[in-house]
């Protein structure tokens, strides 16, 4: 790419940003923040895995083709959306629920005028806070993506089992430093993960060893037991953070030095160098970590935004307005 086209880029992105802000529905939804927050709520006190389910959902849609709300776009007879990609496979029913919840509210509020991607961002910063973590700003104004492919979500996303050097070059290809990297990760302080995600830790680590040594001998006896029967009962699962899985705080950190880190890719933040001094930073001072993951989300949800015509408000979350977008 060449120093102009470079420039050009950064400019227009800059732009596209520019036309976001918090207070985008001030004068034509002024209780677009209240819908949503009080939907988020009712629906975590009655589903506490919410949480959890709305902040990956949000995160898988971003980082393929940008904060669209194309994730929640289903397939239909001419499309195979991204919904239905396998890594999205696992996504929380919960969450998509939340969304479609807000929507139906805002739509007999302020009909055609708030965005599922605007929905989508609101909810999961709201429910991270729910939880215990940090506030941060969501500017607003977002329209919601044209096209939704299954095709165009591998390789965008982070698998279990990939080296920190893809994940660091996964991120880096997207404009997330180590430190956002590691930060974005915390998010794995409340949630749960399939057994499929991390078994081959416990029953398959190598042709020697079927338990990788570095888990805690009494953690892996645990997850042992309880996903014995992991290929049979799919929906088998582990909180992500064994010692404070519905809470948003820095106990995931402490957990990796613990060798209490659930995934491959959690438990390689505190091996490799370039990631284990914030794995340190984060475990000790909460704080730092707040403010690091505060930060990366704000930015996160800005990444790939669409405003203008490069997008619409749909009426209803999971389908374009029209058939042929």
């Amino acid at each position: 790419m060449t120093l102009p086209i470079l420039i050009l880029l950064l400019l227009s992105i800059s732009f596209t940003e520019s036309k976001l802000n918090v207070d985008y529905y001030k004068n034509t939804c002024p209780d677009f923040p209240r819908i949503v927050r009080e939907t988020v709520t009712l629906k975590q006190s009655a589903q506490p895995a919410t949480a959890a389910g709305t902040l990956r959902l949000f995160f898988h849609d971003c980082m393929v083709e940008g904060c669209d709300a194309s994730i929640l776009v289903a397939s239909n007879n001419f499309n195979v959306a991204e919904r239905d990609a396998e890594i999205n496979h696992s996504l929380s029913a919960d969450a998509f629920e939340v969304v479609t919840r807000a929507k139906t509210t805002l739509e007999l509020t302020c009909p055609g005028i708030v965005s599922c991607a605007d929905i989508l961002a609101e909810a999961a910063r709201d429910l991270v806070t729910m939880a215990g973590g940090p506030y941060y700003k969501v500017r607003l104004g977002r329209k919601d993506g044209l096209v939704s492919k299954a095709s165009k979500v591998e390789g965008n996303l982070a698998r279990a089992n990939q080296t920190m050097d893809s994940i660091i070059e996964l991120f880096a290809a997207k404009g997330f430093t180590v430190e956002e990297m590691v930060a974005l990760t915390g998010a794995h302080t409340i949630g749960f993960s399939h057994c499929k995600e991390f078994s081959n830790r416990l029953f398959h680590y190598s042709k020697t060893t079927p338990t990788d040594p570095e888990i805690h001998p009494k953690f892996a006896e645990g997850l042992q037991r309880t996903c014995a029967n992991y290929t049979t009962d799919t929906t088998m699962s582990a909180f992500n953070d064994v010692i404070t899985p519905g809470k948003f705080d820095n106990i995931y950190y402490q957990n990796l030095k613990r060798g209490l880190g659930l995934l491959a890719s959690d438990h390689a933040l505190v091996k490799d160098p370039r990631t284990r001094p914030l794995v340190e930073l984060y475990s000790t001072n909460q704080a730092a970590f707040f403010k690091a993951f505060a930060h990366a989300m704000e930015k996160v949800s800005v990444h790939g935004v669409k405003t203008g015509r490069k997008g619409e408000v749909r009426r209803r979350c999971d389908a374009f307005n029209s058939i042929s977008a």
